[in-house]
C-alpha cells in the first residue's frame, strides 16, 4: 500500500526522534557546563564608611558586634563611639546602678558597653558597692513582732528605713530610726572559692547576726537578706562617675 505524499516512513520518524533527543541532551549539557560568575563586592568599598555606618545604626547589638569581625576595615567603622553611644544608653536605661568601670575618662563606648555587660553579670558584692549605695532596710516576716511594729515597711507609716555602710567597716542608720539601738555595728564581706576560682560561698555579715545571702537583680541592683531582715540598694544611676569597683570583678 502506497504512503500518502509527504508522510514520513516509520524509519525516518525514529531517526528524527533520536536526533531531536540527542540535540536536547547536548543543549542540557552545555547549560550545565556554563559557569555562573557572581561578583561579590565589599559594601565598605562600594558605599564607603559613612553610608556603611548609617546602615549599621539599624542593627541590633549582637549583629553590630558580629560586624566587628568581618574585616579590619569593618572593625574600624563598627567600633566608633557614634554607633556604640546609643547602645550604651539603651543598655543603661532603667538600670538601678551604672558601673564605675564603664565611666572611666577616655574609655571608648564599645569598651564601656562591654564592661557594663560584664559587671551586670557579677554576683559578688564588694566593699565599693556597699559603701557607694544607700540601702533600704526592713525586717522580714519571721522577725519578732516587736521589731516589725517599729518598721515603717510593715506599718506603712512613712518612708523605708535607710542604712549606710562606711569604708572603715562601720554601719550607721538614718536619723529617727527607732529600730536602731545606737550600738556600734560593723560588717564584713566573706567569699570562699573552690576549684577553678568558682565561688563556693559568698555572704555579708553584720556584727554577729546571721549572715545575709547576696542577690543581683535584673536592674543591676543588690539585695541582701536572711530570715530576719533585708537590705536593698537604692537606685542611683544618675550618680556622677558611676558606682561599684573601678575595675572588672568576676
Amino acid at each position: 500500500m502506497a504512503r500518502p505524499k509527504g508522510q514520513e516512513s516509520p524509519g525516518k520518524k525514529r531517526k528524527r526522534k533520536k536526533y531531536d533527543e540527542k540535540m536536547e541532551e547536548e543543549e542540557e549539557e552545555e547549560e550545565e557546563e556554563e559557569e555562573v560568575v557572581v561578583v561579590v563586592r565589599d559594601p565598605l568599598q562600594v558605599f564607603g564608611s559613612d553610608i556603611l555606618s548609617m546602615v549599621l545604626r539599624f542593627l541590633d547589638t549582637h549583629s553590630l558586634a558580629l560586624s566587628l569581625l568581618v574585616s579590619r576595615g569593618w572593625n574600624g567603622v563598627a567600633s566608633t563611639d557614634r554607633l556604640w553611644a546609643s547602645k550604651c544608653e539603651e543598655l543603661w536605661r532603667h538600670k538601678a546602678h551604672i558601673p564605675r568601670s564603664s565611666q572611666i575618662l577616655g574609655l571608648t563606648k564599645l569598651a564601656a558597653y562591654s564592661l557594663s555587660v560584664m559587671d551586670g553579670k557579677r554576683t559578688r558584692v564588694t566593699k565599693y558597692d556597699l559603701c557607694d549605695h544607700v540601702w533600704w532596710f526592713h525586717f522580714n516576716k519571721e522577725a519578732p513582732e516587736y521589731w516589725r511594729n517599729l518598721d515603717p515597711f510593715w506599718k506603712g507609716s512613712g518612708p523605708l528605713l535607710s542604712r549606710y555602710f562606711h569604708p572603715d567597716g562601720s554601719l550607721t542608720a538614718g536619723s529617727g530610726d527607732k529600730t536602731w539601738g545606737g550600738h556600734e555595728s560593723c560588717y564584713c564581706v566573706v567569699t570562699s572559692y573552690v576549684g577553678e576560682e568558682k565561688i563556693r560561698e559568698h555572704y555579708v555579715r553584720i556584727n554577729r547576726w546571721p549572715s545575709m545571702s547576696v542577690y543581683r537583680m535584673q536592674d543591676w541592683s543588690w539585695k541582701m537578706s536572711n530570715h530576719l531582715y533585708c537590705y536593698s540598694s537604692i537606685p542611683d544611676a544618675d550618680k556622677h562617675g558611676g558606682t561599684g569597683p573601678p575595675f572588672p570583678v568576676v
